[in-house]
């Protein structure tokens, strides 16, 4: 049962709150001089950390309900879920903070391109417009950068650009494999089992690129703790939170106020400009986004938002 009206206003500051919380994501990953895997592990490690407890004292007949297929199933989406963080973490290396948040939070699109591929979804000609939309707008993006001398951090634009679309990819895949099973159990419980496949993944990652997992200064520790805590606790849960309680259409419309966010705060606390080629090629995408979940909610499943997000 949606509030009303006058009730809205809570949850829409909630709400507001959550996408801020999100936006500081790419900021806390820029400022830590960790290796880009150990910053994707200790983010989850410590965001499973503070769920799990909740989890289990709440959802014990969901943990005790869950069969072998689910369990793989769970562990497909959390290998997914890995090689999203590990390849945006370390998209933004090498790319723009705008370029890399707006490329990630692509993924609505391979969602419905999957959805029509694997699941034999109807995909309507306004998703289609949506999509052709966003990705001009990727092209512009990306090759307006590199024509114009590049990303101010790092020298290889067009490659981070590159693996934050393979962020994107790998997060429509987090949903798209997991959709089934999120429907069936509670939000909390299903998280925790996929955090921990993709805490393991990443840790295997990590360990086969002789990356360190001790030994940090504890200024770095309070990073992955925020990390934890800002975009993973206090944005994603929020969000997840707010969809109980607001339209879907709501909630995606103020998800895409993340890249908008991530950039002012960037722009302040890291001195980052984005090229012109960046700001309109980031408008077209959000726009594409827009375009492609809003003809998605009407035609289809609006559950794809539960559990996303999460860049």
């Amino acid at each position: 049962m949606r509030p009303a009206h006058g009730d809205r206003l809570p949850t829409l500051a909630a709400l507001a709150f959550a996408v801020l919380a999100l936006s500081t994501s790419a900021i806390l990953v820029r400022w830590s001089d960790a290796p880009s895997l150990v910053k994707a592990l200790y983010r989850v490690v410590f965001t499973t950390a503070l769920l799990a407890p909740v989890a289990v004292a709440r959802h014990r007949e969901d943990f005790r309900r869950l069969g072998r297929r689910d369990v793989a199933v769970a562990a497909v989406a959390g290998a997914a879920l890995a090689v999203h963080f590990a390849s945006w973490f370390e998209s933004l290396d090498w790319t723009t903070v705008t370029a890399s948040v707006t490329l990630v939070q692509s993924q609505p699109l391979f969602v419905a391109v999957g959805a029509w591929a694997l699941l034999d979804e109807r995909v309507t000609r306004r998703t289609v417009l949506g999509i052709l939309v966003a990705v001009v707008g990727m092209a512009a993006m990306s090759f307006g950068d590199l024509l114009s001398g590049g990303a101010i951090a790092g020298d290889r634009p067009l490659y981070g650009n590159g693996l934050a679309v393979v962020g994107a990819v790998m997060a429509a895949a987090y949903v798209l494999v997991g959709r089934s099973l999120r429907q069936r159990i509670a939000l909390l419980p299903y998280v925790t089992v996929v955090y921990g496949v993709c805490a393991l993944v990443l840790l295997a990652l990590a360990i086969r690129r002789g990356d360190a997992l001790v030994g940090y200064p504890p200024r770095e520790w309070l990073l992955f703790f925020a990390m934890a805590v800002g975009p993973g606790v206090f944005g994603h849960t929020v969000v997840n939170w707010a969809l109980a309680h607001l339209e879907s259409s709501v909630v995606s419309v103020s998800l895409l106020g993340e890249p908008v966010g991530s950039t002012i705060l960037a722009l302040f606390l890291l001195g980052e400009v984005p090229t012109p080629a960046t700001v309109v090629g980031g408008a077209i995408v959000l726009a594409g986004i827009y375009v492609t979940a809003s003809a998605r909610r009407e035609d289809g499943p609006a559950g794809d938002l539960d559990a996303l997000g999460e860049a």
